[in-house]
């Protein structure tokens, strides 16, 4: 790390578990699709997730996140679009038909996996705070003198979303087996759907509507 030029790696870890343990965009996806469609859904959800962090990345190192930030319009512009996603997957939930009692769980085909995946990258990539973490925090582990500065930032980056990804993974886990067998039942199933489509209405509206 020294070689690179990156300082207080053990604080930037800190950093990055802070984030990641705090209730956002991205953990109401993957808990969505967790409770929804099962743990398989919700690593999909986390594998988007963790490609998002990598785009966040690798736009951060040739300094692209930079300039966004720097432009008022552009930044709220991302803000709004990010706001309007989560609002727009909340209404689809909030408007899904009810299974039929009889009904089983269908089985994720591959356009599932792609919508998935896709959805769970778009989340991340709208996502102001995830912009911020890496145009505001990143810096300050990357020494100003650094040769590698690019590299740096690449490395750092490869690091968040290798963790990023492990404790999305956990949570798609632990929020796909609490709902297992809830999910099971039609009616259950209805009611959690609709619940998480609300949740994710109204942190859309608080993500579009917060001034920072």
């Amino acid at each position: 790390m020294i070689s690179f030029g990156i300082t207080d790696f053990g604080l930037f870890l800190m950093a990055v578990l802070l984030l990641n343990a705090t209730p956002g965009p991205d953990t109401a996806y993957i808990v969505g699709r967790s409770v929804a469609q099962g743990r398989r859904a919700g690593l999909l959800s986390a594998l988007g997730i963790t490609a998002g962090c990598c785009i966040h990345a690798t736009l951060s190192a040739f300094g692209l996140t930079a300039l966004l930030a720097a432009s008022a319009t552009a930044f709220m512009a991302v803000k709004l679009a990010g706001g309007a996603y989560l609002v727009y997957l909340g209404i689809r939930m909030l408007l899904s038909k009810k299974a039929a009692a009889s009904e089983q769980q269908p089985q994720l085909d591959l356009r599932s996996h792609k919508t998935i995946f896709v959805q769970a990258l778009i989340t991340n990539v709208l996502n102001p705070k995830v912009i911020l973490f890496f145009l505001s925090f990143f810096p300050q582990f990357v020494r100003h003198d650094s040769p590698h500065k690019i590299a740096a930032f690449l490395l750092l980056g490869a690091v968040f979303s290798v963790v990023t990804l492990c404790w999305n993974s956990g949570t798609a886990m632990l929020a796909g087996t609490l709902t297992r067998h809830a999910s099971n039942n039609p009616q259950i199933k209805h009611w959690l759907e609709r619940t998480v489509g609300a949740a994710f209405i109204a942190l859309g509206i608080k993500l579009a509507l917060t001034k920072n």
